[in-house]
């Protein structure tokens, strides 16, 4: 094997880590851990990015095709690392909308015959998942009920991104109340907010 297919498998398994990273990182950490690794993986990318650049530079009048992927694979991850929220999350979340859409109905149905319900020592409506069910909500997979038994109504929150403090959150929300229909139809005016079928939402709040 020649250093070009060993320089090339290596751009191979550097790409297949940071995605596998950008998987767990979407599904299993919370924002105060991922911002660390973020971090790391930003600035260890622009490292690498410039002394591409820099090499890409000096062989001018001497390029070799390997050396210019390899500082257009770099600079691309140190893109897509710095730009993670609004581009590859979104093409991770619209996957797992659709991968997971079957189970998340099962288990809002489970809600509407209280087979599943807020955990005793909730006060803001917490129901931890039982282990049969894979992440369907990010964090822990815990999910949010609330219900107006009067109107038998309920509304079922799907953690995509679990943040804290002034941080917002990101949810896959059911609801077949009136009323927090309404108030979801105003939110979907607003950046990052949008209504994806019938009774569902994707807010973040």
């Amino acid at each position: 094997m020649n250093n070009r297919s060993k320089e090339i498998i290596i751009l191979v398994l550097v790409a297949v880590l940071w995605f596998i990273y950008r998987i767990v990182e979407y599904y299993f950490l919370s924002f105060f851990i991922v911002i660390f690794p973020w971090l790391s993986l930003l600035i260890g990318f622009l490292i690498i990015a410039i002394k591409q650049l820099i090499k890409l530079i000096r062989e001018r009048k001497n390029i070799k095709t390997i050396r210019i992927v390899k500082t257009i694979f770099y600079i691309l991850l140190f893109y897509l690392t710095l730009n993670n929220k609004w581009l590859v999350e979104n093409v991770i979340e619209k996957a797992d909308w659709h991968i997971f859409y079957q189970k998340r109905i099962e288990i809002v149905e489970k809600v509407q015959k209280r087979e599943l319900n807020p955990d005793d020592n909730s006060n803001y409506g917490v129901c931890e998942l039982p282990f049969k069910y894979p992440i369907v909500s990010n964090g822990g997979n815990d999910i949010i009920i609330s219900r107006n038994d009067s109107l038998q109504t309920i509304t079922v929150k799907f953690f995509t991104s679990r943040n804290f403090c002034l941080n917002p959150s990101t949810y896959f929300i059911y609801t077949n109340d009136e009323e927090n229909i309404k108030y979801y139809d105003n939110l979907i005016n607003l950046q990052h907010n949008w209504k994806i079928k019938e009774n569902w939402y994707r807010i973040m709040k």
